[in-house]
């Protein structure tokens, strides 16, 4: 049951992951107010064509909202986040954008709603699961947080299939990387500190990309020694993006690249959402590793099939909206994923399907060798 006072969800992008979204959040009881620029999109009352450039008709929509969630790409967020703080809705989105997280804190010194960037997969729900796991320790060293989507078998040179944004995906391998080192922010080049990873038998690779860890890196400053991100890949698909964006210069040239890799990877339904995270310190004054590794599949979702990608994004963001309905989270400013315990994420209905079976443990141990 939610409370009245989160109610009305505005969903801004009813794309793949903004539909499922609009979707899971009417089946939780919420009223949804969607909204998209494609008049395809518009097939009920409930959907208001928008452009997202026009102020007014942006505080019209959220004069009748208490929330809103955000799916439209990186560079339309800090207007869309502008536009609810003013309007003293609140605010969630899915951005993995450095710059916007930066936008928003700023945003947030003075507002009188929640503003909740990095509600999805990496950054989103890898960040709760990597501070939840520091948490069990009493002094804590490092903390290393991998995912990956990826097609369920490999049957191209990359790899790989864009079941996510491709200009979001271009995004993280051309801009720099936040890490910790010896509990002090740094800056590292993307498609950097390539290392395998294997699996139940499965060999992976996975190197630094950009956006991963939302705002951990602030919080965890002076307290952790070594914090990264690193996005999992099929071996081979770091030199071969390292081949189309420096060799073939397409770094300078992001729609062309984007319109290249969308052309020939397009989206496949059997996908795999790998995810591992390690927290490593001390408990009782010995060595200690906690550690997480989830592998998700598709899985039925509101009636239909829904990508790996698709479901385990869409579910983070649902779940923080029950959350806030609940009153489970501030009334007002920045809210971070790592202020999330992981139990009390699970414990939403969104949350249990990140936490239940289709979520299979692996048990072989990780092995993971810097090359």
């Amino acid at each position: 049951m939610t409370d009245l006072r989160v109610e009305r969800i505005a969903v801004l992008g009813l794309g793949n992951v903004g539909g499922l979204i609009a979707d899971m959040l009417q089946e939780r009881g919420f009223e949804i107010l969607g909204a998209d620029a494609d008049r395809a999109k518009a097939v009920d009352e409930h959907v208001t064509i928008l452009d997202v450039t026009n102020s007014a008709a942006l505080a019209d929509l959220f004069g009748r909202a208490d929330a809103v969630v955000s799916c439209l790409p990186y560079h339309l967020m800090t207007r869309v986040a502008t536009a609810a703080q003013a309007a003293g809705v609140h605010y969630l989105d899915l951005t993995e954008d450095v710059d916007t997280s930066s936008r928003l804190r700023k945003l947030a010194e003075s507002s009188t709603s929640v503003l909740m960037p990095h509600c999805g997969l990496a950054p989103g729900f890898i960040c709760v699961v990597g501070s939840s796991l520091a948490a069990r320790l009493d002094t804590v060293d490092a903390i290393a947080l991998r995912v990956g989507a990826l097609p369920r078998s490999r049957n191209t040179a990359l790899g790989y299939a864009f079941n996510w944004s491709p200009a979001g995906v271009v995004n993280e391998y051309l801009n720099d990387c936040e890490q910790l080192h010896e509990g002090v922010r740094v800056m590292v080049p993307p498609l950097g500190e390539l290392e395998t990873i294997t699996i139940e038998g499965t060999q992976y690779e996975a190197f630094t990309t950009s956006g991963g860890l939302g705002t951990m890196c602030e919080t965890f400053a002076d307290r952790v020694d070594r914090l990264d991100y690193k996005t999992i890949r099929y071996p081979g698909h770091c030199e071969l993006m390292r081949f189309l964006l420096h060799e073939l210069r397409l770094a300078s040239k992001r729609g062309v690249l984007q319109n290249l890799l969308a052309e020939a990877y397009p989206p496949v339904r059997d996908d795999l959402v790998v995810l591992y995270a390690t927290a490593e310190g001390t408990r009782a004054g010995q060595r200690a590793r906690e550690e997480l590794v989830r592998l998700y599949g598709p899985r039925t979702i509101a009636g239909e099939v829904r990508t790996a990608i698709a479901w385990t994004t869409a579910a983070g963001a649902v779940a923080m909206v029950e959350l806030l309905a609940r009153g489970a989270m501030p009334e007002a400013g920045m809210v971070r994923q790592e202020d999330v315990p992981l139990d009390t994420l699970l414990s939403t209905s969104a949350g249990q399907l990140l936490a239940d079976g289709v979520a299979t443990r692996v048990r072989d141990e990780m092995q993971l060798r810097v090359g």
